[in-house]
């Protein structure tokens, strides 16, 4: 008998290789191949035809000729998770959901697969591959789900998953997970880069063939990236990414990718003890209302997605007994330490022998660079001991020669503090408003130290 080949296979791209090697030369990972059996090798060669050229030629259509109907959105009766979506879940899409082990991304998927079963009359399928369908029943009484109406499945093979729902024919299916699935067109053990490229590309184009809309639970690495092969987010139509810290009962879903609604939308939820539930007013719990104000406090206006966000921004800056550390939670670590080069060189306010720890309340994750401005005035309120008002809401980018940038949505983030009762706002010109806004004062700057001292001169009062 011959002996069976084997061969070495990147984890993080799918490369192959005859020997192990310490480092991918494709994508640069390390300690990434592992040893994998030989794929049989398919000839997908064939003799040219006249011309050299092989196959048939495809019809080709003018875009303008093209049909276009509007698409079909089913709601899942969560509005957090349909604001998410793009306003609903589009039929015949498949949504790639991940994140931390006990997040909650079961928890969520089985609510929306019995709601939308029980009350909108949608057929709904939940395939496990992690669990028996005893620890799903647990789980959903537990959560006081009605039943009734939901099917579920335990399978593991991805031929077998699409005759069944070609069978069942179902308006959602919910795939738990995508690591456990295989197909038996390859030899590879499930969770292996082939295994989730091919097994995500069948379900890809069942989905689109049929219109049956599919959610697939995806597990992360260490470092929160969605584990697998890069080409799996390619390949979905909306990737979503379960955040929170596992000490605080809230979590967040946001859409770093979505072809039917805008990308870095956020969705907020609170954990309980029957799942997970939707925050209308997400604003309301990021905002912490002391009886006096604080030094090293302050609060900016996010904007995620569509949805202007306020949120809480603190600053801790206390003298250095070494090397001094720059240390943001919520924020990008390498901005922070531009920041504060761009405050001492044209705001005159030096931490160069301080620790700056800086934090964003809440949990949240703020990814816009119209944090500057707020970050800078809340560690030059500490570096300096003063407070600055309670009523006071600030927003703007601050570039590398001081200038105060602009943001987009500015006076929707305006409109957003006077409704919380905010009455004061540094704002950049660029975002100052044409006419006067109601209940609220606003201070336009064009440069960084113009911030600062309009800042303090209001801490005076």
């Amino acid at each position: 008998m011959s002996k069976l080949k084997t061969n070495y296979v990147c984890q993080s791209c799918g490369s192959r290789y005859p020997k192990w090697a310490g480092q991918c030369t494709d994508c640069g990972e390390w300690n990434s191949l592992i040893e994998a059996p030989s794929e049989p090798a398919v000839s997908h060669r064939a003799k040219p035809k006249a011309g050299g050229y092989t196959g048939q030629a495809a019809a080709v259509t003018r875009l303008n000729q093209v049909s276009v109907s509007r698409e079909t959105r089913m709601t899942t009766g969560i509005s957090e998770f349909d604001r998410v979506l793009g306003g609903g879940l589009v039929t015949g899409s498949v949504v790639l959901i991940g994140g931390d082990p006990g997040i909650g991304k079961s928890t969520i998927l089985l609510q929306t697969a019995t709601h939308m079963a029980q009350h909108q009359n949608t057929s709904a399928l939940y395939i496990t591959g992690e669990e028996s369908l005893a620890q799903v029943a647990l789980r959903a009484n537990r959560l006081e789900l009605p039943t009734d109406r939901l099917s579920v499945m335990a399978e593991t093979c991805v031929e077998t998953i699409c005759a069944t729902l070609h069978h069942e024919k179902p308006a959602v299916a919910i795939l738990d997970s995508i690591q456990t699935l295989y197909t038996e067109t390859l030899q590879s053990a499930p969770g292996g880069v082939a295994q989730i490229r091919e097994s995500a590309a069948l379900l890809t184009r069942y989905a689109k063939q049929t219109g049956t809309a599919l959610f697939l639970v995806g597990h992360v690495t260490k470092e929160g990236a969605l584990a697998g092969p890069r080409v799996l987010e390619h390949m979905v139509d909306c990737v979503l990414y379960f955040e929170g810290e596992s000490d605080s009962r809230f979590r967040m879903i946001r859409a770093v990718k979505n072809r039917f609604g805008a990308v870095n939308e956020l969705g907020v939820f609170a954990m309980t003890d029957r799942g997970l539930r939707e925050v209308p007013n997400p604003s309301a719990i990021f905002l912490s209302r002391y009886d006096e104000a604080i030094a090293g406090s302050i609060v900016m206006v996010s904007r995620e997605g569509t949805r202007p966000l306020l949120v809480e921004v603190q600053a801790l800056v206390d003298t250095s007994h070494g090397q001094p550390r720059r240390v943001a939670l919520g924020l990008e670590q390498n901005r922070l330490a531009m920041l504060l080069a761009v405050m001492h060189r044209h705001g005159g306010i030096e931490t160069s022998g301080q620790d700056v720890f800086v934090n964003v309340v809440g949990g949240v994750k703020v990814l816009e660079t119209g944090s500057d401005l707020a970050v800078l005035l809340a560690c030059a309120s500490s570096l300096r001991g003063k407070a600055l008002p309670q009523q006071l809401v600030v927003f703007g980018e601050v570039g590398l020669s001081g200038e105060v940038r602009p943001v987009p949505n500015g006076q929707e983030r305006l409109k957003e503090a006077a409704k919380h009762g905010f009455k004061i706002a540094i704002v950049p010109k660029g975002n100052a408003p044409r006419q006067d806004t109601d209940g609220i004062r606003v201070i336009a700057v064009g440069r960084l130290h113009e911030a600062l001292d309009a800042a303090f001169e209001l801490a005076k009062d």
